[in-house]
């Protein structure tokens, strides 16, 4: 029986864990990111994570790790080494990706947008374009020949939402929730349609210009993060919703190395 695969992404706001038996993602969690929190306190969380599930042992195939918390790349490190006994594979500079990258610096490209992209190309082929909706929106393209050819970073939608509230003395921070309408009649209803129906238009126009730089009108899309699902029904630019993406990518470049 071949043993389980741990994928680990650590963004700025989550952490996400991902269990893969083979190819197949047979677990999964979500985590807040706490910065300060040690190896020791992170090991106990996963181990009442694991007890409520089906992954009963900690004996894995190994164990990877995508990071852009710095901090915490150290500390992962710490909790897989003491206490899975594994020396994780951590995604950066020097792991095999299989993905050229033309970045002016690529040792400055985020590693969670190269492994989303390395994902992408692998499922839906190449040219392929990649929306992550996270703590930033960013966008990835992947040029006909498979090479990661750059992108675009614009402020995620909490921050916009959280923004908008703090610099402003009259409104309020309001949920993340499609409005009824564009043109709205409240103050809620119109902040939500400010932000939501605004990014949208926004991601429209940006696929529309990186489609034209790419010369590929048909560059196919695919969305990631958590609101996603969210958006997606109501543009037609977004053609494929992949929640795990990351994970996945994870999985691949494991396998490569």
């Amino acid at each position: 029986m071949t043993l389980p695969l741990l994928t680990i992404k650590i963004g700025n706001s989550n952490i996400t864990f991902g269990v893969f038996e083979n190819s197949t993602l047979v677990a999964r969690w979500r985590i807040h990111t706490e910065a300060d929190k040690t190896a020791d306190e992170y090991a106990i969380l996963l181990e009442d994570l694991f007890s409520q599930s089906l992954v009963a042992d900690h004996h894995w195939r190994g164990i990877v790790i995508v990071s852009v918390v710095p901090p915490l790349t150290t500390t992962f490190q710490e909790l897989c080494r003491h206490h899975f006994e594994t020396d994780p594979l951590i995604a950066g500079p020097g792991v095999k990706t299989g993905m050229p990258i033309r970045y002016d610096n690529p040792l400055a490209l985020g590693t969670d947008r190269l492994v989303e992209a390395v994902a992408a190309k692998a499922k839906f082929g190449a040219p392929v374009i990649v929306i992550d909706f996270g703590t930033a929106t960013t966008f990835n393209a992947v040029n006909r020949v498979g090479e990661f050819v750059g992108g675009a970073i614009a402020p995620g939608l909490d921050l916009a939402a959280d923004a908008l509230h703090r610099a402003t003395a009259q409104l309020p921070r309001v949920d993340l929730a499609m409005p009824p309408r564009v043109i709205s009649t409240n103050t809620t209803h119109a902040m939500q349609s400010g932000i939501l129906f605004g990014y949208i238009g926004m991601i429209e126009g940006m696929i529309a210009r990186m489609r034209d730089e790419l010369r590929e009108p048909n560059a196919r899309v695919v969305a990631t993060g958590g609101l996603a699902s969210m958006l997606a029904p109501y543009t037609r630019v977004i053609q494929s919703v992949e929640p795990e993406l990351i994970l996945d990518g994870l999985r691949i470049i494991y396998e490569m190395n």
